[in-house]
């Protein structure tokens, strides 16, 4: 997949890394490329940020995903640092009784991460931020949501 547009999925913990492969199968549905790194904002944060900055050093469009559990600082903290989209996506967690989304809701004044809780949604939305400047992409995101829409006219066809 040669473009101009890469999604760099950044874990905080190989744990994560079921999720993040989600992430990247939905992504290929764009014919999007895809770098997975794993790199802690609380374990390792100059590690993130040398990430982050070998990637802005690059010519490409450049979305960041962040999948962290728990306390998710790393999507606040990459997006502190890069004036590139970030996107959180936190793994699916029983524990706290869902209360640890918050960590990726709540953020600072001048920090805008967005957040969504599904692999496929945070391909999509990758996609469709990228797709602002490619037209290629555009018509696939545009494919795709017809495609939806065959689905469930098939689907209502079906139960008549």
């Amino acid at each position: 997949m040669k473009n101009n547009n890469i999604v760099v999925i950044i874990l905080g913990s190989k744990s994560d890394l079921t999720w993040a492969q989600k992430i990247a199968v939905y992504l290929t549905e764009f014919q999007l490329d895809s770098k997975i790194h794993i790199a802690s904002a609380h374990k390792s944060p100059k590690y993130a940020l040398e990430l982050v900055n070998s990637y802005e050093k690059s010519s490409k469009n450049i979305i960041f995903i962040a999948i962290a559990g728990r306390s998710n600082a790393l999507g606040g903290f990459l997006d502190a640092n890069t004036h590139f989209p970030v996107i959180n996506c936190p793994p699916e967690s029983n524990k706290y009784g869902g209360l640890d989304i918050l960590s990726s809701l709540r953020m600072p004044t001048g920090v805008a991460p967005a957040t969504v809780l599904e692999p496929d949604q945070a391909a999509l939305l990758a996609a469709k931020i990228l797709a602002l400047t490619d037209a290629n992409l555009e018509e696939k995101i545009k494919d795709y949501h017809q495609k939806l829409v065959s689905q469930i006219k098939n689907d209502d066809k079906s139960i008549q």
